[in-house]
């Protein structure tokens, strides 16, 4: 039993279920991993980008400028990466992460090498780890957002009328501002949508319905939670202040 025991460990532990990870097209690989920033020589991040291809991922950079534009329009879409360093004593270990657009782990993979050098070490660990991420096969629900053309966006939002109020789904993007920020909204499915900003990966905002119409439980892309709602045809949030209370925030159709 202790055999079969170190067996497994060596080879990988799966930590999450990892058929939700197919779902996608893209992922975003960072230009370097934050444990491994003085050990550039490693190449994880390449022999995490040639795995990714080979199972039908589309690899994303850091910066949004280059990335298609289905995947700016829709950030949900997109899974960040991450390997971070896992090392004991006697082993070589890595943990490669994945995460959506709220910053929840989909999947975290265990690579773990008998190598004892450090850079072929890490190495096998990582390749042993990627075996285990299925073929991309974009669900349904994602492709649709994927789908969503940027012109026709634009067409719903000239012909909407300043004064209309809604809260029936959109099926395109809607772009709000406050005045300082421009945000785009996304509707999810029929109980929730996210606000979000194209410099950011994490959602500014996500919302989801409550048993009162036009009212929203909302989680901030800081962690908070609170409320909003729709109000005169503009998305109003009730932002928490450091002092316990709360100040509106106005986001009209752009």
């Amino acid at each position: 039993m202790k055999k079969v025991s170190i067996f497994l460990s060596v080879i990988f532990i799966v930590l999450i279920k990892s058929q939700t990870v197919s779902d996608y097209k893209y992922v975003l690989i960072p230009q370097e991993f934050n444990d491994f920033k003085e050990n550039r020589s490693y190449n994880l991040t390449g022999i995490l980008e040639k795995s990714l291809k080979g199972k039908k991922y589309a690899i994303l950079p850091e910066t949004k400028s280059d990335w298609p534009a289905d995947a700016l329009n829709n950030p949900c879409q997109v899974l960040s990466s991450e390997v971070m360093d896992d090392k004991s004593m006697f082993r070589n270990k890595v943990i490669v992460q994945f995460k959506d657009c709220n910053n929840q782990i989909v999947l975290a993979l265990k690579g773990v090498s008998t190598i004892k050098e450090f850079e072929p070490g890490f190495q096998d660990a990582l390749k042993r780890a990627v075996v285990q991420i299925p073929v991309s096969s974009p669900s349904e629900a994602i492709q649709k957002i994927a789908e969503s053309k940027p012109q026709e966006t634009a067409k719903v939002i000239e012909e909407r009328k300043p004064t209309e109020t809604t809260s029936q789904p959109a099926k395109t993007a809607q772009r709000y501002t406050n005045g300082k920020l421009n945000l785009q909204k996304i509707q999810i499915d029929d109980s929730q949508f996210i606000l979000v900003d194209g410099n950011s990966s994490v959602p500014f905002a996500t919302f989801k319905s409550t048993a009162k119409k036009d009212v929203y439980r909302v989680k901030l892309g800081t962690g908070e939670s609170t409320i909003g709602y729709y109000e005169n045809g503009n998305i109003t949030i009730e932002m928490p202040k450091s002092n316990g209370e709360f100040s509106n925030e106005v986001f009209t159709v752009n």
